[in-house]
C-alpha cells in the first residue's frame, strides 16, 4: 500500500490520519509520506523512496538509526523479557550514567517520555517550594500537559487558546516572551512570593531554533536564587546535543531541576528528571509527592539510552558543530542567492534556516517568517530525497552519521529549488 492509499485509511482510523499533529504536513501543504524504515542518515517510505533525514525522530537520533551498538544492546534487552513493572538493572546503571554526566542531577527518577517529565518536575517545584504559580516562555514547548499548553511553541502554537484546558488550570501560568529578562523580572515583583519556578528550554527548538542572549540564562538563575524559585531546564531536546552534559555545561549554568527525554533513549520512549537531592527526596515513597508509572524504566528503552550515552563519549562533538554550521552556512546561501530573506540559526548539530529578513529571538519574531516561502522548499527538497520537517517552526538535525555526501546531495537539491 503506497503512502496515499494510507493515510487515506489512516483518516478514517485516527484523527488527521496520525498520531501527532505536524505529521499531517498541513502547514507545508502536503501529505505524510509513510515511513517504512530507516538505516544511518536514511529514511525508506513505503514505496521504496529514499531520503536522507534531517528530522532525526524530532532529534534522538544523534547516531543515526540503527546504530550497531544501541540495536544490539536492545535485542539483547528483548530477550530478557520486554516489561517488568519492577526495578531492574538497567534503569540503575542508566541513572547512573546520567548523574555522571550531567552533575547537576543528584538524583532523577525515569519516566516514558518527555511530556511526564515536564509535568513532573513541574509538580515537584510546587510541592517543594508549597508555590502555585510557574513562569514559562511564549513559544517554549514543554509537551502537552495542560498547564503548559498556554501559548506554547510547535504544533500547539498554531492552535489559538487552549481548547479543552480549562481557565482555571492554566491561571497560574505566567508567560513572557524568550529572551525578555525584564518580563520575568516583572512577574517575580508582583507574584515572586508564590513563584513556585521557571522552566525554561535553555535553547528554544520548538519556534525553531533561537539562541539565548547573552546574560539571559544567568539572569533567570539569579533571579530564582533572589526569589527562593526552582529553575527547571528542559533538556529534552538539548541533552546530550548540544554537549555531553548538555546545555548547562555549554552554558555553565546550574538549574536545579532538570528534564530530559529523546536521546536517553536510543530511540525508544522515555524521559527523566532529576536535580539536587533535597528537591528529589520530596518525591514519593521518600516524600509526599506523588508520581508513577508502569514502563517507567522499561528495561528495552534503558539498555538502547545506555549504549547510546556510552557510544557518545567516543564521539567528536566539536567536529559535528563545525561539519554542521558549514552545512547550514552553505544551505542558507543557496536560498539567498534565490532571493530569499534568510536568517540561520545554528548551535552544535542542530540549525533552523528561517525564511526572514531579521534574526529570530523570540515566537513572535518566528511567526513573521515566510511560511509559503518555506512550504515550496520543503515540498520541492521532499521531490529530490530530502526529507526536513513539516513546519517552518521547528529544528533541523544533523548526527554523527551523517556524510559529507550526504551534505552535498542536499545542497545540489536545494540548488534545484525554484521559487
Amino acid at each position: 500500500m503506497d503512502s496515499k492509499s494510507l493515510y487515506t485509511k489512516a483518516q478514517t482510523l485516527m484523527p488527521g490520519g496520525v498520531n501527532s499533529p505536524l505529521r499531517a504536513c498541513k502547514y507545508v501543504n502536503s501529505e505524510p509520506v509513510f515511513i517504512q524504515n530507516a538505516k544511518g542518515a536514511r529514511l525508506w517510505d513505503v514505496e521504496g523512496r529514499e531520503y536522507i533525514d534531517y528530522v532525526m525522530s524530532w532529534g534522538p537520533m544523534i547516531l543515526g538509526h540503527q546504530d550497531p551498538a544501541v540495536s544490539e544492546a536492545a535485542h539483547k534487552a528483548v530477550d530478557l523479557g520486554t516489561s517488568y513493572g519492577a526495578p531492574c538493572y538497567g534503569e540503575v546503571a542508566l541513572a547512573e550514567e546520567i548523574t555522571k554526566l550531567i552533575p547537576s542531577m543528584e538524583m532523577l527518577r525515569m519516566v516514558s517520555s518527555g511530556t511526564e517529565a515536564t509535568m513532573s518536575a513541574l509538580r515537584l517545584a510546587r510541592g517543594y517550594t508549597g508555590r502555585n504559580k510557574f513562569i514559562k516562555f511564549i513559544g517554549n514547548y514543554h509537551g502537552h500537559a495542560d498547564s503548559f499548553l498556554a501559548a506554547a511553541g510547535s504544533a500547539a502554537g498554531t492552535i489559538p487558546g487552549t481548547p479543552g484546558v480549562p481557565e482555571e488550570v492554566i491561571k497560574h501560568t505566567l508567560l513572557a516572551h524568550y529572551n525578555d529578562l525584564d518580563a520575568v523580572r516583572a512577574h517575580f515583583e508582583t507574584s515572586g512570593d508564590d513563584i513556585a519556578c521557571i522552566i525554561v528550554e535553555p535553547v528554544a527548538g520548538n519556534m525553531g531554533l533561537v539562541l539565548p542572549r547573552d546574560g539571559f540564562l544567568q539572569g533567570l538563575r539569579d533571579l530564582c536564587t533572589q526569589y527562593g524559585a526552582i529553575l527547571i531546564f528542559d533538556e529534552v531536546i538539548t541533552g546530550f546535543r548540544l554537549a555531553l552534559g548538555g546545555a548547562q555545561e555549554r552554558f555553565g549554568i546550574t538549574p536545579d531541576l532538570t528534564t530530559l527525554g529523546k536521546i536517553i533513549g536510543g530511540g525508544f520512549p522515555v524521559g527523566c528528571y532529576g536535580g539536587k537531592r533535597e528537591i528529589m527526596e520530596h518525591m514519593a515513597p521518600v516524600g509526599g509527592v506523588f508520581q508513577a508509572g508502569t514502563l517507567s524504566g522499561n528495561p528495552v528503552a534503558m539498555a538502547a539510552g545506555l549504549a547510546t550515552l556510552k557510544r557518545l563519549q567516543q564521539c567528536d562533538y566539536a567536529a559535528l558543530e563545525a561539519r554542521t554550521r558549514k552545512f547550514a552556512e552553505a544551505l542558507t546561501a543557496i536560498m539567498v542567492e534565490k532571493g530569499q530573506a534568510m536568517s540561520l540559526a545554528h548551535i552544535a548539530s542542530a540549525f533552523t534556516m528561517y525564511f526572514s529578513k531579521v534574526p529570530v529571538t523570540n515566537m513572535t519574531e518566528s511567526g513573521q517568517c515566510n511560511a509559503e516561502a518555506y512550504a515550496t522548499y520543503w515540498q520541492q527538497m521532499l521531490a529530490q530525497g530530502i526529507y526536513l520537517a513539516p513546519a517552518g517552526f521547528e529544528c533541523s538535525f544533523t548526527s554523527f552519521i551523517h556524510t559529507d555526501e550526504d551534505f552535498e546531495q542536499t545542497l545540489e537539491a536545494a540548488r534545484k529549488v525554484e521559487f
